[in-house]
């Protein structure tokens, strides 16, 4: 086992992960810098699109400061390839124990995604405390997270799907709740613009979103 010292979870600066998806790994520099002039630094660039691994790659190579990471991992292979790309830590949709052994031997801290209480049971049985819990809103969103936190008052969760502008410190409110993720900070229409400014001052309004 060859668990990383990099916790995602006590490093975050912002309780905000945009999840990114790009079309053009040219935008990544561009978005990374922008997203970090607003105080985000924590990134989730997800594998939806085959700019995914490249965009991981200028990340970590040209945003130093910036902590970029890796969404929509499903296999193993996937896990090794963010690695090698530079990513600091991953994200899967679901939970599968070879992902989880996987990213033990590559040393990447991993955050499975869990919708149920077996499968939030089955994580932690592999040694997990921070889990994403996806698709927030079909899995129960708030109430969800509360009725969690009984069984649950060890593990911590980062609601991904459904979560926007508009129901953030709902979220960002529960104990259990490190941070959320969510595409809101990198609207379609401002990256086909490139619109980094726009970018920037939503990153700026994510990051103070816990008060």
């Amino acid at each position: 086992m060859n668990r990383p010292q990099f916790r995602l979870i006590d490093v975050l600066d912002s309780p905000v992960i945009p999840v990114i998806m790009l079309k053009d790994a040219a935008d990544a520099v561009p978005l990374a810098r922008a997203l970090l002039a607003g105080g985000v630094r924590a990134l989730e660039v997800t594998l939806r699109t085959p700019a995914g691994l490249e965009a991981i790659r200028r990340i970590a190579a040209e945003v130093p400061d910036a902590l970029v990471g890796a969404g929509t991992v499903t296999r193993p292979d996937e896990m090794r390839a963010v690695k090698a790309a530079g990513a600091r830590f991953a994200f899967s949709p679901g939970w599968a124990a070879e992902l989880s052994q996987a990213a033990d031997a590559e040393g990447i801290e991993f955050l499975p995604g869990v919708m149920t209480p077996s499968e939030a049971m089955a994580a932690a049985n592999h040694g997990h405390r921070a889990l994403k819990l996806f698709p927030a809103s079909v899995a129960g969103g708030v109430p969800m997270l509360k009725a969690m936190a009984g069984p649950f008052a060890d593990l911590r969760f980062c609601p991904t799907g459904g979560v926007d502008a508009t129901n953030v410190a709902q979220y960002l409110a529960l104990p259990n709740v490190f941070a959320v993720g969510g595409s809101w900070l990198t609207p379609a229409d401002a990256m086909a613009a490139r619109d980094w400014p726009r970018i920037t001052a939503l990153a700026a309004q994510a990051a103070t979103a816990r008060g």
